[in-house]
């Protein structure tokens, strides 16, 4: 089942949400002072700037097992900015579940959210609550800027880097990328902490191609992230990604190929995006 977590951890842009190392530039600011209290006291969190998002932001997915349709995906960012201990965070949920005759052959209810730090965009907070056949995973991290670790509970903490993002947070993240430049085969990676594991997630630039999807015919990117074999996947080419290619980097199609044939998810909706999408007119 292409689940919340195949869409985040394919695109970080799923996905959570193109998952890749940013080359963000530091913001300006008119106030030296400013910028030398904020390193005092998080000297952790250098400032990112915020070309992909807004807060508001409502992205809809149909998932379909060739004819079937077999789900919905939704990933909001919420229109409240939330405040914590001086910091601005954008609160951002991705959720998935499945219908029709597929909810009754394999039940999906899963719910993912992060509290992203709206200025360094790296989180501080990540929930994960999945139910997926039967199967259910609960997960609450704090992540600790202050000492570079993540406390998962149970007394059980990981050193993470600087920028280490959760499966959601590097979504949004990576949607921030400039691709401008960008030349088939290169390849991008995100720090993320995902089950208890730093990963370095990567994907690969295919090139560029135009897709049809039910607001319109986009121009995209094409990225293939590189997956682990032998899990869900036969090949590292078996999931492929294609975003706007515009200053949002929406996702708008994604496919895997699985032992059991094949899934996608189609963009059915965008609201309140920052930039005009990329839609090829006739």
């Amino acid at each position: 089942m292409l689940s919340i977590k195949s869409i985040l951890l394919a695109g970080s842009i799923i996905p959570a949400g193109f998952l890749f190392t940013p080359s963000f530039q530091k913001e300006k600011t008119d106030s030296t002072a400013a910028v030398k209290e904020e390193r005092i006291i998080y000297p952790n969190l250098t400032p990112k700037k915020n070309t992909a998002f807004k807060p508001g932001e409502v992205l809809t997915y149909r998932l379909h097992y060739g004819i079937i349709d077999a789900g919905v995906a939704v990933l909001e960012v919420k229109p409240e900015i939330k405040a914590t201990n001086g910091r601005k965070l954008y609160h951002i949920v991705g959720s998935a579940y499945t219908k029709g005759s597929f909810d009754w052959f394999y039940k999906v209810r899963d719910r993912y959210e992060t509290f992203m730090d709206s200025t360094a965009l790296v989180p501080w907070m990540f929930v994960r609550r999945v139910d997926e056949g039967g199967f259910k995973i609960n997960q609450d991290y704090l992540f600790n800027r202050y000492t570079n670790k993540v406390d998962i509970g149970n007394n059980e903490t990981f050193p993470i880097k600087d920028e280490t993002q959760d499966m959601v947070s590097a979504f949004y993240a990576a949607r921030c990328i400039d691709f401008t430049n960008a030349k088939e085969g290169d390849i991008f990676a995100v720090e993320s902490f995902v089950d208890k594991e730093n990963w370095p997630l990567k994907i690969k630039f295919v090139g560029r191609e135009t897709i049809k999807s039910d607001i319109g015919r986009i121009r995209c990117i094409k990225f293939r992230p590189i997956v682990q074999r032998g899990r869900v996947f036969k090949k590292e080419e078996d999931l492929n990604i294609w975003i706007s290619d515009d200053a949002n980097h929406i996702p708008v199609r994604g496919e895997a190929k699985v032992f059991v044939g094949s899934i996608k998810l189609d963009l059915t909706g965008v609201s309140n995006n920052l930039s005009p999408i990329a839609i090829v007119k006739k």
